[in-house]
């Protein structure tokens, strides 16, 4: 049988996959297969580079240069041999009519009038122009680097070492993702660090707090499934009914960015029944027993079901059953620390997982990611500035580069006088459709001199761009991928050789290096050569061969690794705060002008003119601006919806299908409403993507509003994107 694009993503995706996948035909005419009988199926070892917890094992299938199917990796541990709608549609995002397959030039800019240059014309404009900027002001500081998770391979950390190799430059510093999250858990137990997602089959009860696992993390589901039939509870708290709320044993609609309320109810039912492990919380903690005055002074189960919607007997019984069932586990999700007060309620979490003794337990832990894989060289990436460079002095008198808010940056950019930015140079990164105020970026692009940006496709950065550098897939480039979420680490081959012109991060950087000499010797200092395999090899060291028992990258090949860490995160007690004890008081939050203690701080209220709340989470189709312009997928979502509660719907007189107009004093999108009870009468949802041939973008009413943590760890505090308030009307 012979199925169409639409049938084999619609809801037959898995048992399609196959099918629709090998399908030669599908991929583009530009390229020419040779006769398959000329070659025997080649096989190569792949890792998805996806901002996304799973991190997949991957085999390509190459047959003639041409990659013919991929597949999910049977000896990778976590994922084991699956893949997720996205990743079976990755031969389509290779051999897309759509991608960049050359250097392009676009005069004037915005106006979509691209030609086609040589890559040497294309490193000689950029070239010149960072010399003549260096010339003008004296520096590289007027250049400005952003770049973040298109690509999380550790070889593309080359862009940054671009960067550095030119000079000090201005650099768009943060994460948009978790740095709320990964802040609290910072002040609370030392930095991030998760139990193995493998572990939870050994949990009696787990929450999942704001995760929707079914759409974001699919290959955890096994695990949660497994422990479901040994006989452990699910429960999912969300303010929106998900696929994966959908499959819970108890499913609890909270009002938004009331999670610390619900946490702190909890723990004032759990103390008044005397469920706590005190022996836990006082021998591992210090600020226990002042927080535990809090709760006696502060916290009503009255408040806390007022507070967050949630009935008191629900709130009694999962006090009751968390406290109780041991092991339990609680897996919080990124959206629920998007909030202003977001970080906080982490905090508040985490110490209800100290206070029933749930931490360094197998089967338990407060898990939000860890970065415990990542410690490999970044050899791309650290390279000196020439010889009498000049930078910015920070108020620690130190030279270096001038770092700016990635999640404000139209102001901040904009905002630098002394010098001023002139040109941008932009990776992994696509703030035309994932910044906030994307008015602001918009007017921020237009006023910049020159503006460069390597990718795959003609997004809404590239269409404000003066050059765009075509990029290599994960297929067509060496790399080594870790995960934040799982323990498992692997080597990514070169499947095939690049198509068209297309170049990966490294490469490009050592032709910019070559033109550079040659115009002014001594003016870049990134290396003019390395295979990409030796670049790969070059970020190995002893201590990552020691944590996945190798003696050499190449044993990678025969399959990926499993860190050898232990399944329960901080199992030694030894935690990484500078008490050596998990902080329930931390003197570093009330240092940074937080509060000391995981107390309840409100949440942001709508205005009286704006009174809806907007959510704007990730896709089932996409990730991010990635995927979702794949024409494979416009088949199947062709085009963006947002979901409204019908009480809400019949008060603006909105009926299904309708189109939609979203609006605040910032800006304004139109898109069509689809009526569902899955949300609540005072939020609608509408998921951020970039849609092919659309200008879609939900950022365009989302104000740059900072969390209240992320600057600790990440360098600058995160954005409240659900604290994003609108009114709506029938367009």
């Amino acid at each position: 049988m012979k199925l169409s694009r639409r049938q084999f993503i619609g809801g037959t995706a898995a048992a399609a996959a196959g099918a629709a996948l090998f399908n030669f035909n599908l991929l583009t005419k530009s390229v020419t297969a040779a006769d398959d009988s000329l070659e025997e199926m080649k096989t190569f070892r792949n890792v998805c580079p996806r901002n996304c917890y799973d991190t997949c094992g991957q085999i390509s299938y190459v047959q003639n240069g041409i990659l013919k199917k991929v597949e999910g990796d049977p000896k990778h541990g976590y994922t084991n041999g699956k893949l997720c709608l996205k990743g079976y549609t990755y031969t389509r995002r290779v051999y897309s009519p759509d991608r960049v397959k050359y250097p392009m030039k676009q005069t004037p800019r915005g106006s979509g009038n691209w030609t086609r240059i040589s890559w040497d014309e294309a490193m000689d404009t950029i070239a010149k122009k960072i010399l003549e900027l260096k010339s003008r002001y004296g520096s590289t500081l007027p250049i400005c680097f952003n770049k973040y998770s298109g690509n999380f391979g550790i070889v593309h950390y080359g862009a940054e070492g671009t960067m550095s190799s030119i000079g000090y430059t201005t650099r768009a510093l943060g994460t948009p993702c978790w740095p709320a999250g990964i802040d609290a858990q910072t002040y609370d137990f030392g930095t991030l660090y998760s139990n193995d997602p493998e572990d939870m089959v050994n949990t009696k009860y787990l929450i999942l707090w704001g995760q929707n696992a079914a759409w974001t993390a699919i290959h955890s589901l096994p695990f949660i499934n497994k422990a479901r039939e040994r006989g452990a509870k699910l429960v999912v708290i969300d303010p929106v009914l998900t696929s994966t709320a959908s499959k819970a044993d108890l499913y609890i609609q909270i009002n938004s960015s009331t999670d610390g309320a619900l946490a702190l109810g909890m723990a004032r039912h759990i103390l008044d029944n005397n469920w706590v492990d005190w022996d836990y919380a006082r021998n591992n903690s210090v600020g226990f027993d002042e927080w535990v005055d809090y709760l006696k002074t502060n916290i009503t189960l009255d408040w806390a079901s007022e507070k967050t919607g949630v009935p008191q007997d629900i709130i009694k019984e999962i006090a009751r059953e968390y406290a109780t069932t041991k092991p339990a586990s609680m897996w919080v999700g990124y959206g629920m620390q998007r909030h202003i007060n977001g970080g906080q309620n982490v905090r508040i979490i985490d110490a209800l997982g100290v206070m029933t003794g749930n931490v360094g337990k197998s089967g338990g832990g407060v898990n939000y990611g860890h970065l415990e894989t990542w410690g490999f060289n970044y050899n791309a990436m650290v390279n000196p500035a020439p010889k009498g460079s000049k930078g910015f002095i920070g108020s620690d008198g130190k030279e270096g580069d001038r770092n700016i808010n990635m999640n404000n940056f139209a102001h901040d950019v904009m905002a630098q006088n002394d010098p001023p930015v002139k040109m941008l140079w932009l990776a992994c990164r696509n703030p035309g459709s994932q910044d906030p105020d994307t008015n602001a970026i918009e007017k921020m692009f237009a006023a910049m001199e020159f503006v460069v940006t390597v990718d795959s496709f003609f997004n809404k950065t590239v269409q404000m761009s003066d050059i765009v550098l075509p990029a290599t897939t994960h297929f067509e480039d060496w790399d080594v991928m870790a995960s934040y979420w799982h323990y498992w680490i692997g080597i990514n081959q070169r499947a095939i050789d690049p198509l068209y012109e297309s170049k990966s991060d490294v490469e490009i950087a050592m032709l910019l290096s070559e033109k550079m000499n040659a115009l002014d010797p001594g003016s870049c200092t990134f290396p003019t050569s390395g295979t990409p395999e030796e670049w790969v090899a070059k970020e190995f060291n002893p201590s990552i061969h020691s944590l996945l028992g190798i003696s050499d990258y190449q044993e990678l090949i025969e399959g990926p690794r499993k860190a050898k860490m232990t399944p329960a995160s901080w199992a030694d007690g030894k935690f990484r705060t500078p008490s050596n004890k998990i902080e329930i008081h931390s003197n570093l939050a009330e240092k940074n002008g937080l509060p000391a203690l995981p107390i309840w701080v409100e949440d942001m209220k709508a205005p009286e003119k704006y009174p809806i709340r907007l959510f704007t989470p990730h896709p089932q189709h996409g990730l991010h601006s990635q995927f979702q312009n794949l024409d494979w997928m416009m088949a199947a979502n062709p085009e963006p919806k947002v979901e409204i509660h019908p009480v809400l719907a019949a008060k603006y007189g909105i009926s299904e299908g309708d189109k939609v107009k979203i609006y605040n004093d910032l800006g304004s999108i139109i898109v069509k409403a689809h009526l569902t009870r899955t949300t609540s009468p005072e939020v609608i949802v509408s998921y951020e993507a970039w849609y092919k041939d659309s200008n879609f973008n939900v950022n365009y009413t989302l104000k740059a509003t900072p969390s209240d943590m992320g600057k600790q760890a990440t360098g600058n505090n995160g954005v409240a994107f659900h604290d994003n308030f609108v009114t709506i009307e029938k367009a």
